[in-house]
């Protein structure tokens, strides 16, 4: 599967528009990285524990959105959009979500 942030695929023509797709992952951050977190905000530094929840509901979101697509017959996904938002009280939720045009390229 095809996914990019352009509106179109180099090399490829769309032949087909199959609908807005989505992928979101809502997760909540433990208590050992908000601790490890609120360590870092202190002393200066990343915070590598909230960065790798991070990637893997980024990836998740993708992953997602791009089965969506695929079950809708598109083989690309163009105009991809990643969003990040925290819920819950004191924020201690984490929802990406990824956003994008399914479609049919042919080339």
């Amino acid at each position: 599967m095809i996914c990019v942030t352009t509106p179109t695929v180099q090399n490829g023509t769309i032949i087909e528009y199959k609908g807005i797709v989505f992928g979101e992952v809502i997760e909540g951050v433990n208590f050992i990285k908000d601790f490890g977190a609120s360590l870092r905000n202190l002393v200066g530094g990343r915070s590598q524990g909230y960065e790798e929840e991070l990637i893997r509901a980024r990836q998740e979101a993708l992953a997602e959105m791009e089965q969506r697509a695929m079950q809708m017959g598109a083989n690309a996904v163009v105009g991809v959009k990643v969003d990040y938002e925290t819920l819950g009280e004191g924020g201690t939720m984490l929802m990406v979500s990824a956003s994008g045009t399914a479609v049919v390229i042919q080339g």
